[in-house]
């Protein structure tokens, strides 16, 4: 029989006394602590070890289950064998994830925190013999808790992935495009898509003084999948940018003073959104037509876009309307669409203008339908709106409209992302996305497989293909190339410089191409991949790598690299990268499951590449998310669509075998499976093609667990969307984080130098420019929100030093 007496020592004699409640109430709630975990331990270790996992977690939950039993019945062992089960957990740790710090976190800080009660309530068991010496059990209690707090400290502590330690001094390329110092008359600043820009009022020294200079409010408050992601322009002291509904709208760049709106009265659809408008001097002519008077109507406009396919085109002063422009100042683009569901065509990104012409590709609904508008490429008059010529890439016989009573060859790949352009060479470059649907493409015609997710350029003069590089082959994992192009030319190693292309793309592979002729200037190799296509579908035996250039957040995952806040959704996260199919790169599709490694939102995605001109550094941002894809046969796709939880996405790819399920790689608290970090920015250089530094970006400050922010600025590194942009004066400005931050880096070492805080979340890409009547250098940044949380915004906010 067991009484609740416990022997006691006093003056070195062993005796009896009752114990205390509160301490039999707290080893029984201790107790029901080890159990439970050590059930759930138990039984998911056993699955895990089915599926030819780890072989940890079962006898590590059986000891705790026996632990906690020995523990609620007040016998010393249930401590003794919990604390050998945390020291065997030690060295498992350490033999499974190495010495990282976010790694062993997980695996040790949860069973860490345990091992406090259960050391202080030492005491409290019930001995036989004398008990152990309570400062004993103190004395170590409090080492772990100062290993939790020296642990929580370095929580905190930002961690580089690539330190800048003894770099080479940088050897600079040349710019290919320039622009007015103060301005940014263009998407990406000039047509070459650098986002850099010549500036140096605001510097590494001074930068921590930036404060709000203006906010300006659009009115126009994202909702649903609608997002306000603009990088506006300034071109001659006013600034141009447009809102998700498609509203266009201009600024004094000085104090952020509304000058004009116009608004086009669109019809929403499923995705709004506008990245950016583009400027004309209609008084320069181009493409055959002779050029405004400065006195004329629309002398310079704005072009842009609307959510439901029409090409705009604004007086730059007024905000009026172009009545020399198209039909009253618009062009329809579904002509010779053919079939155009609603949804299913628009464009997202700012259009691009060059030599008179204004270059219109498309963005189509993903994964819907085999039948979709086509992907041609057109370019318009920028004075006048009449067609110049059109590139259809399944019928290269067609150079304008196509015959009456046809269209565009259907379901050909758009270009989604901003083109780029060389005005010297005369060169287009497209960034081209996929054919629909993205994960079987067993009915995708040879032409369009053959241009799916390559880099094509073409002549400006008459939209004709001088060259194209597939960066996939039969792309069946949607690794359509989401980012324009950046024009520089790089350093060739014998004191001259050969003019590049560098394309970074969701898989975090990064090309560099000789502009010319699309030939690799960074080697690429051809490696063989995993097999095993859908039924009724083909694979590739290769794929191209950019074996010459880093790549970033590709190293193949494995079970030890799952992680989670705990060791629980640990294991649930062990549990689901066993279930799936996951054979590094390229995994086919299956029906099963396939993990998908960079996930098709990244690698890198729309906000693009920054290379410092003046220095030869190119600077990426990626996303770390992996995704499993679900093949699901047509018979049984409409029960599991109606069935579908939150998280799932579904796309029916309708006319093919199989529709698609597809849920983000995370554990039931919402927490990436996969250890940290889930976003980094990186800074290369393009003289010696290494990794000058790289570190996380952004915190869990305004997201968290379950949805829920944490309010903790742990730098553990998250998705990013959106892109950087860097100065002269040898700074890096980045938003684009899940917590609400403009940031500053310096560009040499990536250190953080200033971050202003955000109303929303800012997922888009920051500009710099100086104001013409005072001379003033602002930054400015869209903050619209995230897709982290539900919170929206309609800011457009510009930060400037005091004082000037």
């Amino acid at each position: 029989m067991i009484d609740d007496e416990r022997p006691a020592v006093s003056a070195g004699k062993v005796g009896t006394s009752r114990g205390s409640p509160w301490a039999t109430l707290a080893l029984g709630m201790l107790g029901l602590v080890f159990l439970a975990i050590g059930l759930f331990m138990l039984v998911g270790g056993i699955r895990l070890a089915s599926l030819g996992g780890s072989l940890y977690f079962a006898p590590a939950g059986l000891g705790l289950i026996i632990a906690g039993g020995l523990t609620m019945l007040r016998r010393p062992l249930g401590a003794v064998l919990y604390l050998v089960v945390f020291a065997a957990t030690i060295v498992w740790a350490l033999v499974d994830a190495g010495v990282a710090f976010w790694p062993l976190f997980s695996r040790l800080f949860a069973p860490a925190v345990l091992a406090v009660p259960t050391l202080l309530l030492l005491p409290a068991f019930r001995y036989r013999a004398p008990r152990p010496f309570p400062r004993v059990a103190l004395a170590a209690a409090v080492l772990v808790v100062l290993g939790l707090v020296a642990t929580g400290y370095a929580a905190f502590q930002p961690r580089m992935i690539v330190a800048a330690q003894d770099a080479p001094a940088p050897r600079p390329g040349k710019a290919v495009d320039g622009a007015p110092a103060g301005e940014w008359p263009a998407w990406g600043r000039t047509n070459a898509g650098t986002r850099y820009s010549p500036l140096d009022q605001i510097t590494p020294a001074n930068v921590a003084k930036l404060a709000v200079a203006w906010t300006y409010r659009t009115g126009d408050i994202p909702k649903g999948g609608q997002a306000h992601v603009v990088t506006p322009l300034q071109v001659g002291g006013k600034l141009y940018g447009c809102t998700p509904t498609s509203r266009v709208f201009a600024l004094d760049a000085e104090s952020g003073r509304q000058i004009w709106a116009f608004d086009p009265k669109a019809t929403g659809i499923r995705f709004p959104r506008c990245r950016g408008v583009a400027y004309f001097d209609a008084t320069t002519g181009g493409s055959g037509e002779p050029g405004l008077a400065q006195t004329d109507e629309c002398a310079q406009r704005i072009l842009s876009t609307t959510v439901d396919a029409r090409l705009l085109a604004v007086d730059a002063r007024t905000g009026r309307a172009c009545s020399n422009f198209g039909i009253e100042g618009q062009v329809d683009l579904t002509r010779d669409m053919g079939l155009i569901r609603s949804g299913m065509l628009f464009q997202t990104s700012a259009p691009l203008v060059a030599r008179g012409l204004v270059i219109m590709g498309g963005r189509i609904n993903d994964n819907q339908d085999v039948d979709v508008p086509s992907g041609v490429i057109r370019a318009f008059s920028a004075r006048t709106g009449e067609l110049v010529w059109a590139w259809d890439l399944g019928n290269p016989a067609i150079t304008k409209r196509p015959p009456e009573g046809q269209t565009y060859t259907r379901s050909t790949p758009n270009v989604w992302a901003p083109p780029a352009y060389d005005d010297t060479l005369g060169l287009l470059y497209l960034p081209m996305g996929n054919s629909s649907p993205d994960f079987w493409a067993g009915r995708r015609s040879p032409v369009a497989d053959a241009y799916s997710s390559a880099i094509v350029a073409l002549d400006i003069g008459t939209g004709r293909e001088r060259w194209k590089f597939n960066t996939v082959h039969h792309d069946v994992w949607d690794y359509d190339i989401p980012a324009q192009p950046a024009l520089y030319d790089v350093p060739n190693g014998q004191g001259g410089s050969t003019p590049a292309l560098l394309q970074v793309t969701k898989r975090g592979q990064i090309f560099l191409l000789d502009r010319r002729n699309g030939r690799p200037i960074a080697p690429v190799a051809e490696r063989p991949v995993p097999q095993g296509a859908a039924p009724g579908d083909w694979l590739s035996r290769t794929q191209p790598y950019s074996v010459g250039m880093p790549s970033i957040g590709t190293e193949r995952l494995s079970e030890s690299r799952m992680w989670g806040a705990t060791l629980l959704d640990q294991l649930l996260c062990r549990i689901a990268f066993r279930k799936v199919r996951y054979d590094g790169d390229f995994t086919p599709q299956t029906t099963q499951g396939t993990l998908q490694w960079p996930g098709w939102s990244g690698g890198m995605n729309w906000g693009s590449a920054s290379i410092a001109e003046n220095l030869g550094y190119v600077i990426v941002n990626d996303i770390r998310v992996p995704m499993i894809n679900r093949l699901v046969p047509r018979a049984d796709y409409a029960a599991r669509e109606k069935a579908k939880v939150k998280g799932d996405i579904f796309s029916p790819q309708a006319d093919t075998p199989f529709g698609l399920l597809q849920t983000r790689f995370m554990s039931p608290i919402g927490v990436p499976c996969q250890e940290p970090p889930y976003g980094t920015i990186t800074a290369i250089d393009l003289a010696t093609r290494k990794i000058a530094w790289s570190k996380p970006l952004g915190t869990v400050q305004d997201t968290g667990p379950l949805g829920i922010a944490t309010g903790l600025q742990v730098p553990i590194g998250m998705p990013t969307l959106g892109g950087p942009i860097t100065t002269a004066s040898g700074l890096i400005f980045m938003a684009g984080t899940q917590d609400y931050y403009l940031r500053a880096l310096d560009l040499r070492s990536g250190r953080e130098l200033w971050k202003g805080r955000l109303p929303v979340g800012g997922e888009t890409t920051p500009m710099t420019y100086v104001a013409p009547r005072s001379g003033r250098q602002f930054v400015l940044i869209s903050a619209g929100g995230n897709r982290s949380t539900e919170i929206r915004g309609d800011y457009v906010i510009a930060y400037a030093l005091p004082g000037r």
